[in-house]
């Protein structure tokens, strides 16, 4: 805005220029700042556009919770136990028969452990020469069979202690690993296998620099008068018949069930295969949290407080109400098909509405009736065709598939979400224009304002100057005249 305030000769003396100015641009303004105006709009589509992207991903997390109910793992999960689960663990893949069979374990597997002689002294140095490491399997104690993997080679030094030895073993991060014990005796190597299972055995032999591999005198004395404790495999009986198992876990010995040997046993001890309920309970759960999330987001934002006076952003926003009527309805869905028996509502399996505070205003929430619902899961093929419609039918049968292609109607690419935004986004771009176009007014006015009250400035300073000098040219007059 130009400004006035240095000129004294016209109008800036005396009047407030700038102000006169200032108060006609923001009255050209007023339908940007006033209450109500293109700001506060801007604002308020603003805040429903972000409120709308918090709903959607409500809806979107509703939709995943009923998917999960349409989704056939979570029916098919069942619970493995065990009668000593101390000594034995079990655990079974979902879909499994039930089922239940005895276990007793003989042994636990091992890796093989090597042990060397004691050497003297202590930090002194072993002998020169090549120590090879060969992983494979051994037969008995003198027969081995080495694997398919390169044996390891490792190179001792005429100055090498056997911590150095160790640390050389370990440094080639092979199939063994190394350290070193200490005793009364001396020191000695020990030696095991990082694996279990009788394939996981190992051969240490020497090349001595001194040419004689098999005597007690140098790099030799690792393997001359050393012990082996051989790798074996764990061995059980399941219902009297004989398995094995590298490690201590036996996976699908039993089809779709894995147990795990933890001791030796000294009786059988029954694993037990059932069906789960807690998995469906859980997914139930979780699919009614998900909804009175969803219910409760809208009421905040559709309901007035007539205790405070205030009103939540959307409240009367038709399209706001239509979708929690939309989501209400679709909690009615009726189950079709075969399979579901006489369960036919989300009230038939135990979800009911929320009693809430005051009886007269029901909030719409739902909730778990944990009796009826289990009551109604001693039937639980009955309650997995109620939700995901009968095996081989169709999953739109189900309530779950039914309140699903709701939400996925909703979130869809054509859906509500998608025409809301654009609608809100839209409304956002015509308010920016109408402003950018009452600013250009404004700034319009305001140029046009300075250029007259300029003008108008300059000719009151001519007519000032004007006036002062017939001013002065009558004082003389006056003075002449007098003599």
């Amino acid at each position: 805005m130009a400004s006035f305030s240095s000129i004294g000769v016209g109008l800036g003396g005396s009047v407030d220029v700038n102000g006169l100015i200032k108060a006609s641009v923001d009255i050209a303004r007023l339908p940007i700042t006033r209450a109500n105006g293109l700001q506060t709009q801007a604002q308020m589509t603003q805040a429903k556009i972000s409120t709308f992207g918090q709903i959607k991903s409500l809806v979107s997390a509703l939709s995943d919770a009923a998917g999960k109910l349409t989704s056939v793992t979570g029916w098919n999960a069942v619970a493995a136990t065990s009668s000593k689960p101390d000594a034995v663990t079990a655990s079974a893949v979902g879909g499994t028969v039930a089922t239940s069979f005895n276990v007793e374990v003989q042994s636990l597997a091992k890796a093989q452990n090597t042990t060397s002689a004691a050497m003297l002294p202590v930090g002194g140095a072993v002998g020169q020469g090549t120590l090879r490491l060969e992983t494979g399997k051994w037969s008995d104690a003198s027969t081995f069979s080495a694997g398919a993997g390169l044996a390891l080679e490792i190179e001792v030094g005429p100055n090498d202690t056997l911590a150095d030895i160790a640390g050389k073993i370990n440094g080639a991060k092979g199939g063994v690993t190394a350290t070193i014990l200490s005793d009364a005796s001396g020191e000695r190597l020990l030696l095991r296998g990082k694996s279990t299972g009788e394939e996981a055995g190992f051969r240490v032999s020497v090349s001595d620099s001194d040419g004689e591999d098999a005597d007690s005198l140098g790099l030799s004395r690792l393997v001359a008068g050393a012990t082996t404790s051989l790798a074996a495999n764990a061995k059980a009986t399941v219902n009297g018949i004989g398995v094995t198992s590298a490690t201590n876990t036996f996976a699908n010995t039993v089809a779709g069930v894995t147990f795990s040997a933890l001791q030796e046993t000294t009786a059988p001890i029954e694993i037990t295969v059932a069906k789960d309920s807690t998995a469906a309970k859980k997914t139930i759960d979780d699919f009614v949290k998900a909804y009175n999330a969803v219910n409760r987001a809208l009421n905040d934002i559709t309901s007035y407080d007539k205790d405070t006076q205030t009103a939540g952003l959307l409240q009367g926003d038709s399209t706001a109400v239509a979708l929690q009527s939309t989501l209400r309805k679709a909690l009615q869905s009726v189950a079709t098909g075969t399979g579901a028996g006489a369960l036919k509502t989300l009230s038939d399996v135990g979800i009911v509405s929320a009693s809430g505070s005051d009886p007269l205003r029901p909030t719409g929430d739902l909730a778990v009736d944990t009796a009826k619902l289990d009551k109604a899961l001693a039937d639980p093929d009955a309650v997995k065709a109620f939700f995901r419609g009968a095996d081989g039918g169709s999953v739109s049968d189900g309530v779950a598939g039914k309140i699903k292609a709701v939400t996925d109607g909703l979130l869809g690419v054509d859906g509500f979400f998608v025409s809301k935004d654009k609608l809100l986004k839209n409304a956002l771009d015509r308010n920016a224009k109408d402003v950018e176009r009452v600013e250009d007014r404004a700034a319009s006015l305001e140029k046009s304002l300075s250029a007259r009250y300029t003008a108008l400035d300059v000719r009151m300073s001519t007519l000032n100057a004007l006036n002062a000098y017939i001013a002065q040219q009558v004082t003389t007059w006056n003075s002449s005249s007098s003599k």
